[in-house]
């Protein structure tokens, strides 16, 4: 049996928090232990440059993601856990790719467009301060993919499109220059919680609403205490489902543990109470993940190497790959 070819990107723009870890990184942390998963996980630092213009944010984002993925056990024995930026051949077939995408396509991107409605609706010409590189992302994220003839991505319902241009760019390639790239399936993950922020919102750097996943045990408890609850004292009946504090204990539990906080809203638990165990239960998973961040966070050496020899495993693909690309195309020796 052919194994599944899974690549998944983290652009290096943020601090992780509580919502990315439940809704992203612990799926894929247990997908690189699976011996019939082939993974790529990378961090997607030329993806970040379409937002962020800060050196010294890319860097310690890109320093505290990679800790963050290692520190919670990513198998980086069976997967390929790399820097975008240190693939040179992802930008080749980038530059290939973008010769053979049809600019229309470009037009249809949902990010190109709402840009540009935006400027629109402020009076401005319709291109006003829109970058190459927002109008151009989804043919490198495609370059992403088909590099490694991935077959499953697993992306946000707001990343489907991309996945389907993906495959657009791989299918016109292939109409010109034969077979090569595989036309990857988008997965998306109904199941994984969307974690609510503290005000109940989607939690997101944007929101202001979001815990990151690293603070300090007493940061962390300060943190949780502040999320908003209903005014229903203790003893009064409360509904788990109408509750964002839940949700988030839930997106930590087991289902017994689920069922018995229920219970508890349904007895009146205090939300003193409730807020109390639910730090206590998110601490407990995190507290050894923490120790081993805090230790590699002080030891970015050890990070780099880590990263390094992950490039060096996913070159061993792309390299030779990229060479039969460039013949395909007629990019070759003469003679």
């Amino acid at each position: 049996m052919n194994k599944r070819t899974v690549l998944t990107g983290i652009t290096t723009t943020g601090t992780p928090h509580l919502g990315n870890y439940v809704g992203a990184i612990k799926p894929c942390i247990d997908a690189s232990h699976d011996k019939d998963v082939k993974s790529y996980y990378f961090l997607a630092d030329y993806h970040a440059l379409v937002k962020n213009r800060d050196p010294e944010r890319m860097r310690q984002s890109t320093l505290e993601i990679a800790a963050t993925w290692l520190a919670l056990g990513l198998d980086t024995q069976r997967a390929a856990f790399y820097r975008q930026s240190d693939i040179p051949e992802i930008l080749e077939l980038t530059w290939i790719l973008t010769c053979s995408t049809a600019k229309g396509l470009m037009n249809r991107a949902h990010a190109y467009k709402a840009a540009v409605q935006e400027n629109v609706d402020a009076g401005e010409d319709p291109d006003f301060a829109i970058t190459m590189g927002l109008f151009s992302y989804p043919v490198l994220m495609a370059a992403d993919i088909l590099m490694f003839n991935s077959t499953h991505v697993p992306v946000g319902k707001d990343q489907v499109q991309h996945l389907e241009m993906a495959r657009d760019i791989a299918q016109r390639f292939n109409h010109h220059y034969g077979e090569h790239f595989a036309l990857p399936e988008a997965v998306v993950e109904e199941h994984v919680a969307v974690l609510p922020g503290t005000d109940g919102r989607k939690m997101s750097k944007s929101y202001n609403n979001a815990i990151p996943l690293w603070l300090p045990e007493k940061q962390l408890r300060k943190a949780i205490m502040k999320i908003v609850t209903n005014s229903l004292e203790p003893g009064e009946p409360k509904n788990p489902d109408d509750s964002a504090l839940y949700a988030i204990y839930a997106a930590f539990a087991s289902r017994e543990q689920r069922e018995a906080m229920r219970q508890a809203y349904r007895d009146g638990i205090a939300w003193g109470a409730a807020k109390q165990e639910t730090f206590e239960l998110i601490n407990n998973e995190l507290v050894q993940g923490r120790e081993r961040y805090e230790a590699l966070m002080a030891e970015p050496a050890r990070i780099e190497q880590t990263l390094a020899e992950g490039a060096v495993k996913a070159r061993d693909w792309a390299t030779p790959f990229l060479a039969r690309i460039r013949k395909a195309i007629g990019i070759r020796k003469l003679g």
